[in-house]
């Protein structure tokens, strides 16, 4: 029985179905564990495939390409004194598929170990896809027995009781925990309840990507016995780090010690929304992202994202000015282009619009002008858009935030068109807070410029959408203190209409949002996906019917 042990943890972004790609990134991170002396080399949860799966996991055919690559894979721990390595992948038996960890030594799959608590709530739909592993055994490996909790074990007290009943010395948690506000601390708290619970330290090896609406931001750790990080792990970026244990007489204890600051607030905020759409680009092999620039706060926080996130070349920004468009926000798209360092043009649309004017005539003929001419001069817009991201392959990049996407104040096929969003689940306030914060701060791993990235004017001038004179966004919408704290309510904690109007709204006002938040649900399902920040986004959590009849009150 050896005294001591090296291992080695590796926050990955892996590509989500590259089986051949991640295999390979996974052998060089091993090799670099090798030569920094581990015995032991940790990857996240289905590090082989990429997590989540979704239905991709129900192909036979791509679950064979997996486990056979991770055969493949076990060849490099063949030979005298080399590291053991732990990867995930989904690995079927007698018709059963199970999300399962490997020990590959020896040159072999040592050990298997499956997943037994399958999280089904939110983002997660593990049951409908994985079988239920049973309660795993701990694996003996180099004199250390190591408890391997995969990810949702860890929230739970039964894998980690069995785990500590069977004599683990340590327990490893591979894991692929997606970011919300506030996720990082909700997770030790679970963790120090395992440790607490079994008095053994804790290994929490989290990936790094951008996975569609999802962002997973690492932050790995060590817990100690008594529940406290000795060793924590940059967020937002790939990074590897070598923890050293030796046994003790009250048991194995890390003597590696590495503390970093992790970003909160809207600086996470931020970093989230840079990674999602950075992946999103990359992974899915656009050139560049393409966008209206309006001279309005979320058209200038979507580009400095953009900019942050692929660099100026690859954002491409266009003004399309209209009849209604005031001076003030041509100059303030220009100054903001001009900041931001970004390819810029102008395309008028009124030409456009004069001609869907003459084309819409004798159909409109006796009628007055209402929103449908507006919502011409969007979809005017996302033609535009969409029309030169058919020409030079970038993709559209919408504009649009959580408090417009929840009440529809949003044109279906105009503003809403593209392919992607970085503030589909930023409420407008935040939206504001998020533009004066990186005008006063450069984030990490940024590509854009430092300082000023967007005039001030465009901070502090009432929103308006500019589809006719004079208009702003409170004609048609309380103030934005009023309407996104009513929509919190509403969406991120399901209240009752009568709980919020306890809290100091107006009851009828309150009914009306709820009303617009329901009937909205049919723009909604044909929205581009968008970064998920809170704990409640549209798409992947809050699923909600199309054809829906309820209302707690009536507007």
């Amino acid at each position: 029985m050896t005294d001591t042990l090296s291992i080695y943890l590796v926050q990955s972004n892996p590509r989500l179905g590259a089986v051949k790609e991640n295999c390979e990134a996974i052998a060089a991170a091993y090799a670099r564990g090798m030569v920094a002396g581990a015995d032991l080399v940790l990857t996240p949860e289905l590090s082989v495939t990429g997590y989540p799966l979704e239905d991709l996991v129900l192909k036979p055919f791509f679950v064979r390409v997996a486990m056979q690559a991770v055969e493949s894979l076990a060849e490099i721990t063949s030979g005298e004194g080399l590291p053991g390595l732990i990867v995930g992948v989904p690995w079927k038996v007698d018709g059963r598929l199970f999300n399962a960890i490997l020990l590959l030594d020896g040159g072999k799959i040592s050990e298997i170990r499956y997943k037994h608590d399958l999280p089904n709530y939110g983002v997660f739909d593990e049951k409908r896809v994985f079988d239920q592993g049973p309660l795993p055994q701990p694996i003996d490996f180099r004199g250390f027995s190591l408890g391997v909790m995969i990810c949702e074990d860890m929230w739970y007290p039964e894998v980690s009781s069995a785990l500590a009943t069977e004599k683990a010395d340590i327990l490893l948690v591979p894991t692929c925990s997606p970011f919300e506000l506030d996720k990082h601390g909700e997770r030790q708290v679970y963790a120090r309840k395992r440790v607490e619970e079994t008095g053994l330290p804790l290994v929490f090896c989290n990936q790094i990507c951008g996975q569609d609406e999802l962002v997973f931001d690492g932050a790995s750790y060590v817990l100690d016995a008594n529940g406290q990080p000795v060793v924590q792990l940059a967020a937002w970026k790939e990074t590897e780090q070598l923890t050293s244990w030796r046994r003790t007489p009250t048991g194995a204890v890390c003597t590696t010690q590495k503390s970093v600051k992790l970003e909160n607030g809207l600086a996470a905020m931020y970093q989230a929304m840079m990674l999602g759409l950075r992946d999103y680009v990359q992974k899915n092999r656009f050139p560049g992202v393409i966008l209206g620039l309006s001279g309005g706060v979320d058209s200038a926080l979507s580009a400095a994202v953009a900019v942050d996130a692929l660099g100026a070349a690859q954002v491409h920004c266009v003004m399309m000015p209209s009849r209604y468009t005031s001076g003030e926000s041509l100059d303030d798209a220009a100054e903001c282009a001009k900041l931001l360092d970004v390819p810029y043009e102008t395309i008028a649309i009124k030409p456009g619009v004069d001609a869907f004017n003459t084309m819409l005539a004798g159909s409109f003929e006796e009628t007055k002008p209402d929103t449908t001419e507006e919502n011409i001069q969007s979809r005017l817009r996302g033609l535009v858009l969409m029309s030169l991201s058919n020409k030079f392959g970038n993709m559209v990049l919408t504009t649009g935030n959580k408090s417009e996407m929840s009440v529809g104040y949003a044109t279906l096929y105009g503003d809403m068109c593209g392919g992607y969003s970085v503030l589909k689940d930023v409420y407008k306030l935040d939206v504001f807070a998020l533009c004066r914060w990186r005008n006063e701060n450069m984030p990490t791993n940024a590509l854009g410029p430092e300082g000023l990235v967007m005039p001030d004017n465009i901070i502090t001038k009432p929103p308006t959408a500019e589809l006719r004179d004079d208009q702003k966004d409170e004609d048609s919408l309380p103030p934005y203190e009023r309407l996104d704290d009513i929509l919190h309510c509403l969406v991120d904690e399901e209240m009752a209409v009568a709980d919020i109007v306890a809290r100091g709204h107006d009851a009828s006002e309150v009914a009306r949002i709820e009303h617009l938040l329901y009937i909205a649900e049919y723009k909604r399902r044909q929205a581009p996906p968008g970064v998920k920040i809170t704990r409640k986004n549209f798409g992947r959590d809050r699923r909600y019917p199309i054809t829906n009849g309820f209302r707690s009150a009536r507007p």
